[in-house]
């Protein structure tokens, strides 16, 4: 297959005009089957890795339900979302090593959709006065055996895991579980001196910068400032045009620089559904149009999927190439999966997204399929 006349992405360039060659699952320098799409007039992407999700079509990764994550998966998929990571919320640790099998068993059986490349454990470790949207009856200490147990029972797929690093026994979990997964600073009330230990100490990302967290000052610059002077450091952003404001965004762009920034969606089951009441976690939703609210008004999770949150960086001034490495090159590096996805160089996965120029969704290619 051929993919020709399109704007391609690439990863010093930016973008570039020649040919998208793969013949079978991998992309190739040239072609040979004959086969040719015509993407005269559109954009030419990798396929996106969303790290931080938790459901959408009606369906919640702690269902702990594997149809559910299949038509998860199905849906991120025909949104150009090629590998998902998704996230599960604070559940007691029963319900969590079911999530852990489930996820497991997904991705042993092969089921359709996007290719599930890990999951993401956003609690139980958080504040209780910066849960946000989790449940607090079930936040739990830093228990580096507990996430042992998780970790074994998700066979390997746990990517990420958050922390608040304020609390008893945090850096000492920091310390020990950093080399294994990729930890990260979330719904906290740490100050930039405890959040900046906790780099040092071996955290690797922020969990949804400026949400659930104390804000950026000019006298106490908090998680955000500490992450800033930790340049080993990615941070996640929802760019859906609720959680955080255009103006913001173009500042993070320009702050931490389009190589540390990962676009995420953090939707909850609502995404790809009509408005109504939902559930999260354990709580009550309701949703109308984008916004996502608990019944005392926060803010939970997100009706916007991640390819709608690139197109929405886009419209806030951000430029395309930046916000298709944050979506696609930085997310597959912060879970180590870049050596086989997120750029379009010959050799990795032939997951490929055409765009049009409106930013749709015009095609969509995995592993060297059309599937879109």
């Amino acid at each position: 297959m051929k993919i020709s006349g399109g704007k391609v992405f690439d990863l010093q360039k930016g973008f570039v005009e020649r040919d998208v060659c793969f013949d079978g699952a991998l992309l190739t320098p040239d072609s040979r089957d004959g086969g040719s799409f015509d993407a005269s007039g559109c954009w030419v992407i990798p396929g996106l890795t969303d790290v931080h999700f938790h459901g959408c079509v009606g369906a919640d990764l702690s269902d702990g339900d594997g149809d559910g994550l299949q038509a998860m998966a199905e849906y991120q998929l025909s949104r150009g979302v090629t590998q998902i990571c998704p996230a599960g919320m604070t559940l007691l640790e029963d319900r969590l090593t079911k999530v852990c099998q489930v996820a497991a068993e997904h991705r042993r059986a092969g089921r359709p959709g996007a290719e599930l490349v890990g999951i993401n454990l956003e609690g139980p470790f958080l504040s209780e006065a910066k849960k946000g949207a989790q449940n607090g009856a079930w936040l739990h200490a830093p228990d580096v055996a507990m996430l042992r147990r998780l970790m074994e029972a998700a066979q390997g797929l746990v990517k990420l895991v958050s922390v608040a690093p304020e609390l008893p026994g945090a850096m000492e979990f920091i310390r020990e579980v950093s080399e294994d997964v990729n930890v990260a600073v979330a719904h906290t009330t740490a100050d930039y001196d405890t959040a900046l230990e906790a780099f040092r100490l071996g955290a690797r990302e922020v969990t949804h910068l400026f949400n659930a967290m104390p804000g950026f000052t000019h006298r106490a610059p908090g998680v955000v400032g500490a992450a800033l002077d930790s340049p080993w450091s990615r941070v996640e952003l929802i760019s859906d045009g609720v959680h955080i404001h255009p103006s913001v965004v173009r500042a993070t762009f320009k702050m931490f620089g389009p190589d540390r920034v990962v676009l995420i969606s953090d939707t909850m089951r609502a995404a790809g559904m009509s408005d109504g009441k939902y559930d999260l976690g354990g709580q009550e939703v309701t949703v109308k149009g984008p916004l996502a609210t608990l019944a005392d008004g926060t803010i939970a999770g997100s009706a916007t999927d991640l390819m709608a949150c690139l197109k929405a960086a886009v419209s806030f001034g951000i430029p395309l190439a930046d916000a298709v490495r944050a979506a696609a090159v930085n997310p597959a590096q912060a879970i180590g999966i870049f050596d086989r996805v997120g750029s379009l160089e010959p050799g990795k996965r032939a997951n490929v997204v055409v765009l049009n120029g409106d930013l749709e969704v015009k095609a969509v290619f995995f592993q060297g399929k059309q599937v879109v």
